[in-house]
């Protein structure tokens, strides 16, 4: 397992079968579906935060059907070619949503890395959203799964090899404090045409982003490559529009006139355009 800390007090976890615990006395049970709850009620800006079950399901409903999987070999080929010779390196995914990425992640690791008793392949994936977490453990077993915050993920200082992000917000001092020096922080963001397609029917204006991680991360990380995924798709039936609607922040802002006019579509044309970035700690500071 990862080098867990308290959310409460930062100090190091324990780990038992059923059971974290820290020297100063707080202990966190594993949930019934096997993933670890870190997230503190004093960190949480509602009740239940981050994706509910419904956006889950949809999201897990729309993955299945194998929209996203080109994405998803492109991500795990550039970990693997992003990972350095650490005998057993240590990963996370933050912001692992129900993991398909982390899952798909964890299974071509198995198989393209070394992974034995001595050597066991170390991934965690950290979303805030329980519902999300609860899908994931459905998926994969053999990952660690963490409900808790982006903005204070409980991971020991300098202790991360590697972190994916895919869609996720960015938290640069978070990364540069769990990060070791010289280890790789690996982006998936939307570039300007993802979804335009979908963007045209529901905006009057489609805008270019021209988000640029590089502003964001600061002189803590430096930019080593960047690569886009692009393809064209097309959804055949209303019940997978209504599902890509349902998994974007699209369909929270959509109005009813334009929500009755797509469900009008018999099918819907669609560009994939991502970007894959790679940044690298800085040594200093």
């Amino acid at each position: 397992m990862l080098a867990l800390t308290c959310p409460s007090c930062q100090a190091p976890l324990t780990a038992t079968e059923k059971n974290l615990r820290c020297t100063a006395g707080h202990s966190f049970d594993a949930a019934r579906q096997g993933y670890w709850n870190l997230l503190l009620a004093n960190q949480k800006r509602s009740k239940d935060p981050g994706d509910n079950a419904e956006m889950v399901k949809a999201r897990t409903d729309f993955l299945a059907l194998g929209y996203y999987q080109q994405l998803s070999d492109h991500l795990n080929q550039l970990v693997g070619k992003t990972l350095s010779a650490a005998e057993c390196p240590q990963m996370m995914d933050m912001g692992c949503g129900e993991g398909y990425y982390t899952n798909r992640l964890h299974e071509y690791l198995l198989n393209e890395q070394a992974n034995t008793a001595e050597n066991p392949l170390q991934l965690a994936g950290l979303d805030i959203s329980k519902h999300a977490v609860k899908a994931a453990c459905r998926r994969n077993k053999a990952v660690t799964w963490l409900v808790a915050s982006g903005a204070n993920m409980p991971v020991a200082e300098a202790s991360l090899d590697l972190l994916t992000v895919a869609f996720s917000r960015l938290m640069p001092e978070e990364f540069a404090r769990t990060l070791k020096a010289g280890a790789h922080l690996i982006i998936a963001y939307p570039g300007d045409q993802h979804l335009r397609q979908l963007r045209e029917l529901i905006y009057k204006e489609v805008r270019e982003s021209g988000f640029d991680p590089s502003s964001v991360l600061g002189e803590a990380f430096e930019a080593i490559s960047e690569q886009q995924v692009k393809y064209d798709f097309e959804l055949t039936s209303q019940a997978e529009i209504q599902q890509l609607l349902a998994m974007t922040p699209h369909g929270w802002r959509i109005k009813q006139d334009v929500r009755d006019d797509l469900k009008q579509l018999p099918s819907l044309q669609l560009t994939l355009d991502v970007r894959l970035a790679v940044f690298r700690r800085s040594d200093a500071i």
